[in-house]
Order: C-alpha cells, then sequence, then structure tokens
C-alpha cells in the first residue's frame, strides 16, 4: 500500500499535479484513509483525484482566455489538499482507533468526497457548459465564475459526480440506503460551498481553502446524520 502511495505521489507531482509539498500532504492524509477504510476508501480518494484533475484540464485554453483558469496551472499546493481531504482524513483516524464507530466514519469519509466531487465537478465544467448564471442567495444573473454563483448546468454536472462516487461506495460496501445519503450528503455540501461563497469568501472573511474544508465537512455531517438517524 505504501509503494501505491509512493507512486502516486510521484506521478502527481511529475504530471505537474500537485506541488511536492502537496504530494507529501496527500501522501499522509491518504495513509490515515486506508487505515480507516482500506482499500474502499482509498478508491475514492483515487476517484475524486482522478474526476477533479479531468475536469480542471478540460478545455484548459477555453477556461484560461475566460480568465476562469486554476492559478498556478493547475498544480494543487498542500492547503488546496487538506481543505479537500483532511475531513476525509480525520474520520480515517476515527474509523481506525474506534472500530465500533468505524461503519459510520466511512460512511461520512465517502460523504466529504461526494461533497468534493459535487463541488469541483459543477464549477469546472459548470463554467463552460452553462448557459445561464445565477447568484445562489438572490437567484438573480450574476457573473459566470463569481464566488457564490451557480448553473442548472453545473448543479448537475456535480449531482452526476456525487452519483458515481456513491455508486462505487455501495460497490466496495453492498448497495444500500447509503447511496442517497451520499447523493444528498453531496448535494448539501455543493450548495453550502455556494452559499459560503456568496457571503463570506465574497467579503474576504473565508479563502476558498476554508469554504471547500467546509464544503466537505457538510458533506459527511449530513451524510452521516442521515445514515445514523435514518439508516
Amino acid at each position: 500500500m505504501l509503494l501505491l502511495l509512493g507512486l502516486g505521489m510521484a506521478y502527481s507531482v511529475r504530471a505537474g499535479k500537485l506541488t511536492t509539498a502537496a504530494a507529501g500532504t496527500g501522501g499522509a492524509l491518504g495513509l490515515l484513509i486506508f487505515l480507516g477504510g482500506g482499500f474502499p476508501e482509498l478508491a475514492l480518494l483515487a476517484l475524486f483525484f482522478g474526476l477533479g484533475t479531468a475536469a480542471s484540464s478540460w478545455r484548459v485554453a477555453d477556461k484560461r482566455r475566460l480568465g476562469l483558469a486554476e492559478e498556478n496551472r493547475g498544480r494543487r499546493t498542500a492547503g488546496q489538499v487538506v481543505a479537500n481531504a483532511g475531513v476525509a482524513a480525520l474520520l480515517g483516524l476515527v474509523a481506525w482507533q474506534l472500530p465500533r464507530a468505524a461503519p459510520l466514519a466511512q460512511l461520512m469519509l465517502a460523504g466529504s468526497f461526494a461533497a468534493a466531487t459535487a463541488d469541483t465537478l459543477a464549477s469546472e465544467l459548470g463554467n463552460l457548459y452553462g448557459r445561464r448564471y445565477y447568484n445562489i442567495l438572490t437567484l438573480r444573473p450574476d457573473a459566470r465564475g463569481r464566488n457564490g454563483v451557480v448553473s442548472l448546468e453545473g448543479t448537475a454536472l456535480g449531482l452526476a459526480g456525487t452519483a458515481t462516487l456513491a455508486a462505487v461506495y455501495c460497490l466496495c460496501f453492498g448497495w444500500s440506503t447509503a447511496f442517497w445519503w451520499l447523493l444528498m450528503g453531496g448535494t448539501a455540501g455543493n450548495l453550502a460551498d455556494s452559499v459560503l461563497g456568496a457571503t463570506l469568501e465574497r467579503r474576504g472573511l473565508l479563502n476558498n481553502n476554508a469554504v471547500n474544508f467546509l464544503n466537505t465537512l457538510t458533506g459527511a455531517s449530513v451524510a452521516g446524520g442521515l445514515g445514523y438517524w435514518l439508516g
């Protein structure tokens, strides 16, 4: 497993997807995720990273022309890695150290990645394929790419990403109502991200990493809450 993580880290740096510090951070977080959920949860990390990287790279020339491309040529920093996978790693630690809590922690871990996936695809692909863009709070037309701006197409693409991750989770752990809990958790996290973007991030009270961290925390909390009370 350590060899697998090491190969992933080396590839990510060589391919320009992560900085060296980000790769090291990702390796450490990936280890905690593996200790808490084994290869199935590690597969969710890989799925999120793969889908996110593909979405960020898709039609990148058009994004640059429109001023929507990520900074640093899309190379993720250590802060961005923690923002997207930090909650999952903490839940991996809980599942590892508290076996009785492991099933719920593993569901919440998947919920955090469901939210991260939804947000990434909604942002990266919604800015390309959206037809009309609205402020999440006022529902009035707003500028594409601004914090808190959504489109129907982007939201649908985010939902599709969440459904893909939820399906992989169920393939690994067995089909159950967990699919729906993850779908709702991922969607809730994505919406929370947009609301925070339209309010606190626009005012400079939170940066994008903090918003992404709260997005994953929301996804984990909603999926876990539904699983605990209704599962």
